[in-house]
């Protein structure tokens, strides 16, 4: 396996050794493969992942997508939220109420509801990480946002000092502040 012109490689051997180590070739449903001298790893499906499974221990940044089946919606979102917030989160469902409760009850830098990455692919949408997983967000504006600093700065004249702001505040002062609010 050589890798694929559509596909990238894993940047590092670090990285490329990390990532494999999570494959769990008795779960794989798609892909799996590997080449340690191009540092290429097939885009692979997990599934039947258990919540102790390495794969789930850590964020994956390589081409796994671990698929956890469950019964008790409510029970997921506990089990979720005992983890540190992860950059991104994708759920799979028709359920109206699973989705409103997947995006208001857990915290994810961001993510993408019956689909995967899209919301990184927009750059009209932020992307970003919360918590562990990084602060701020960048793509387009909100990118140059991020990297700016908005620098605030008030000058007083030395001159016509505006006394309304200073004692004593007489039924005069209030007035004019309340025109002028």
């Amino acid at each position: 396996m050589d890798g694929s012109d559509n596909y990238v490689k894993i940047i590092n051997m670090r990285n490329f050794e990390r990532v494999v180590k999570m494959i769990d070739s008795t779960k794989v449903v798609y892909g799996g493969g590997f080449n340690q001298e191009t540092l290429y790893i097939q885009p692979t499906i997990m599934d039947n992942v258990g919540w102790s499974d390495a794969v789930m221990q850590e964020e994956i940044f390589g081409p796994l997508l671990p698929v956890i089946g469950f019964t008790d919606f409510e029970e997921v979102l506990d089990k979720i939220l005992s983890f540190e917030k992860p950059l991104s989160a994708y759920l799979f469902s028709n359920e109206e109420k699973q989705k409103n409760s997947f995006v208001n009850k857990i915290s994810f830098g961001g993510g993408c509801i019956n689909d995967t990455i899209m919301h990184i692919a927009n750059d009209k949408l932020p992307f970003g990480g919360v918590g562990n997983s990084g602060i701020g967000n960048y793509h387009g504006k909100f990118g140059f946002m991020a990297f700016s600093h908005q620098k605030p700065v008030f000058e007083k004249p030395n001159k016509g000092e505006f006394d309304l702001k200073y004692p004593p505040y007489t039924e005069s002062k209030k007035k004019w502040v309340d025109k002028l609010v």
